[in-house]
């Protein structure tokens, strides 16, 4: 194993919410000397199946696929033997089976490097939008019943993204999805990324949480003590100056829990990288 570099969540403009083009984005990775750069630009079909405005539609409007992954694996070749670029893509999970059978689709037409699975909303609405309840209880159990359930889809996927991503925007004073409350349900979830052989995000864009990681700190330790050894980092970068953010601190932290090396996924392959 060699150590390198990576960052295997990030966005560009191909995604609604990405604000630097992908030629940008590769260049700044480059720059900053990452040898595995992740693309995985959004594909949320699950909003288009639901009542909402033009406005709101537009928002989230997802990456033209015929598009993005043409011009992406055209970049891809351009950095051959330079920076190993995987072209990816993020499913926003739904229960619903049009929803599913069009990632099926989208994979086995486009076949991306990698998949990250992502719960980002219920309802047809990002957590962002959406209104919550008053108790957070039941509120964080259905967010983490959705997570359980993406993790037995059909199509093929690779890594599990921001376990914890609702804290983000939940109105409680207490935002933490911790073990003390939720131990019994993210127990679950963690044995079953283990079982599946699938990979472990832990996302540096924490949005101004208390913990500086998503999943927390004590969840990545957790997955750590029941056997989990498969961690990717993600900085989620949006634009150039995210790329690789928080990164050190990130190493830092898996490091001190225990784990000697990052595992980056590439057509199929989990790829170990040292720390």
């Amino acid at each position: 194993m060699q150590k390198f570099l990576t960052d295997m969540h990030t966005h560009s403009t191909f995604s609604h919410d990405g604000r630097d083009e992908l030629s940008v984005m590769l260049a700044a990775a480059q720059k900053a000397g990452m040898a595995f750069y992740g693309v995985s630009d959004h594909f949320d079909f699950d909003y288009d199946l639901f009542q909402m405005s033009e406005e709101e539609l537009a928002q989230i409007k997802n990456a033209d696929p015929e598009v993005y992954f043409h011009g992406a694996r055209h970049l891809q070749e351009d950095y051959e033997g330079v920076m190993n670029v995987c072209v990816g893509a993020e499913f926003g999970y739904s229960d619903k089976a049009e929803v599913k059978a069009r990632y099926q689709k989208i994979y086995d037409k486009y076949r991306p490097d990698f998949v990250i699975n992502s719960v980002h909303g219920g309802d047809g609405k990002d957590f962002a939008r959406y209104i919550f309840t008053e108790d957070k209880k039941s509120t964080y159990r259905s967010y983490l019943g959705l997570i359980r359930r993406s993790l037995d889809v059909e199509y093929p996927y690779d890594v599990v993204g921001h376990i914890g991503y609702i804290a983000r925007y939940v109105p409680y004073e207490d935002k933490r999805l911790s073990l003390a409350e939720f131990g019994e349900e993210i127990d679950d979830i963690l044995k079953t990324i283990i079982q599946k052989g699938k990979i472990l995000e832990v996302n540096s864009a924490n949005k101004g949480l208390q913990n500086r990681t998503l999943p927390a700190e004590e969840i990545v330790q957790r997955y750590y003590d029941l056997g989990g050894r498969k961690v990717s980092f993600g900085s989620d970068a949006h634009f150039k100056e995210r790329i690789a953010d928080k990164r050190e601190e990130v190493v830092e932290m898996l490091k001190k829990i225990g784990f000697t090396h990052l595992t980056v996924p590439f057509r199929g392959e989990h790829i170990a990288v040292l720390l």
